[in-house]
């Protein structure tokens, strides 16, 4: 078993980088993951050597080791895509950097939500939405959004079927559990355990 203990400070391994981000409660990030310009959700977490920037990143989600959430976007429709046009000042030109390409390159935020399982090495492309409760499988490409509890894989990511129905999956957004407070979270873990999703939405969802 585990000896390791999460607690309201997020943990982040010494080799992580986090700049201009925001970790929620029990979050954790791994060895060699870097994280950039993103809102993380309580008791998320990623596994080691992940890459995540210009992203907001829901609560409960469960991200592997080798994710990559917004790779890097070239400038494609100049003449040239390189760095040198955009990250000029680490050339030594004295036009500086373009701020409006960064500035695009934030305006297309990835967005996922709650309770969001993306498998081993998965490659979430900018602009994407994930919805509350999906499975990204292993080494996905996702280059088009991501409907509620389904399941997408492959590359480019299709999908593969859902997790729960439709039905159910609008009771579970409904219930929002994930917002339950921690105190609420630990009285109703064995309902979690013990319960289908089905049973545990009729239980807790008056």
């Amino acid at each position: 078993m585990s000896e390791k203990m999460l607690g309201i400070a997020p943990t982040v391994d010494p080799t992580a980088t986090v700049r201009d981000s925001t970790l929620g409660q029990y979050t954790e990030v791994g060895a060699r993951t870097a994280i950039a310009e993103t809102e993380f959700g309580d008791y998320s977490y990623i596994v080691h050597d992940g890459s995540i920037i210009y992203a907001k990143i829901g609560k409960f989600c469960s991200i592997a080791a080798f994710t990559r959430i917004n790779p890097g976007n070239h400038a494609m429709w100049r003449a040239s895509q390189h760095h040198y046009s955009y990250r000029s000042r680490q050339f030594g030109f004295d036009l500086g950097d373009d701020d409006e390409f960064f500035q695009w390159r934030r305006d297309h935020k990835v967005n996922i939500g709650n309770d969001v399982w993306l498998g081993h090495g998965a490659v979430i492309m900018p602009g994407i939405t994930i919805g509350d409760g999906a499975v990204v499988g292993s080494s996905a490409v996702v280059t088009k959004d991501v409907e509620p509890y389904t399941i997408v894989a492959g590359v480019p990511a299709k999908f593969i079927k859902r997790r729960h129905s439709e039905i159910l999956a609008e009771k579970l957004i409904s219930l929002a559990w994930w917002d339950w407070s921690h105190e609420k979270l630990g009285e109703t873990l064995p309902d979690m355990r013990a319960l289908s999703a089905e049973a545990f939405v009729e239980k807790y969802n008056t």
